[in-house]
């Protein structure tokens, strides 16, 4: 599901913003962009959006900026850097080569930037501030997903509908009628005996049971049946119900398919083909829910 939401806030020379956007996806894929100095934060940003998310691809940004006059210095990292350095003794026993100097420091944290005055409580208090903005972000993002998916919650009710009356078409055509359908057998059966008179009649009866098992698609209606109440009644469902309709999804087009391969009726097989492709639009919206 898509969505997008921004906080802002500032203070004591610093000024931020914090983004988060949504977009489709099968699984719950979070990426963090996050400034310099505040790389700790990640770890919380991701348990803050898999509180909120179970699915979709998230974005979160955070943008610093620096509203006052103040002295910048670069620090470096010296606890990430000692095991940087550690690693590549390890490595270089192995006979690899060391590592250089521009590349050891080109890994992000290894050099951090730092404002003089700005103490531990200051920065305490920003990062504090960020996780407030945060949740709010989340929050907004939230709802505006929430909206998409009562619009979406619609539209997939419509086209379950679609689906329901197919079915039913498909169950009231003649071809579906074991009756009709053992009569159309016998016909065919009678050309075979007056053309084979030397086929025993037991594996004629075989054969007939095996045709008109083959030709009778009321278990593959009643499957269908069976997705359709079931996906309605995730549709009303308050939880987290996407990869649930993925699964119907794929019942569906089996059931679908069988009674396509099944049918040996033109009128059967044109209900069938239209049930198809409504299961089809059914389930490029289900990749919307979460």
């Amino acid at each position: 599901m898509t969505g997008f939401s921004r906080a802002e806030s500032q203070g004591d020379g610093v000024a931020w913003t914090v983004e988060a956007k949504s977009v489709n996806g099968r699984n719950l894929d979070i990426r963090c962009r996050l400034p310099l100095g505040f790389e700790s934060l990640e770890a919380m940003v991701r348990a803050e959006v898999a509180r909120r998310f179970k699915r979709g691809s998230i974005s979160i940004t955070v943008t610093l900026t620096r509203t006052a006059a103040t002295a910048t210095q670069l620090r470096i990292n010296r606890p990430l850097l000692d095991q940087l350095l550690a690693l590549a003794r390890d490595l270089a026993g192995a006979g690899a080569a060391p590592p250089r100097l521009d590349a050891v420091l080109a890994i992000r944290g290894v050099i951090e930037t730092v404002d003089e005055g700005e103490d531990a409580a200051k920065r305490d208090q920003i990062q504090a501030q960020l996780g407030t903005d945060l949740a709010q972000a989340l929050d907004r993002l939230a709802q505006a997903r929430r909206e998409e998916g009562a619009r979406l919650g619609e539209i997939l009710t419509l086209l379950l509908e679609d689906i329901a009356v197919l079915v039913a078409s498909a169950a009231d055509c003649a071809a579906t009628q074991p009756a009709i359908l053992r009569e159309r057998l016998k016909s065919q059966l009678s050309i075979l005996l007056e053309a084979a008179p030397a086929l025993p009649e037991d594996r004629l009866a075989q054969e007939l049971a095996l045709l008109i098992t083959r030709g009778d698609v009321r278990e593959e209606l009643d499957r269908l049946r069976a997705h359709i109440a079931g996906a309605r009644e995730l549709l009303i469902a308050q939880d987290a119900i996407g990869r649930r309709l993925d699964f119907l999804c794929q019942e569906f087009n089996r059931e679908a398919n069988t009674l396509c391969s099944k049918s040996t009726d033109v009128e059967l097989t044109r209900i069938a083909l239209a049930l198809k492709a409504t299961i089809e639009q059914f389930r490029e919206q289900v990749q919307n829910i979460e």
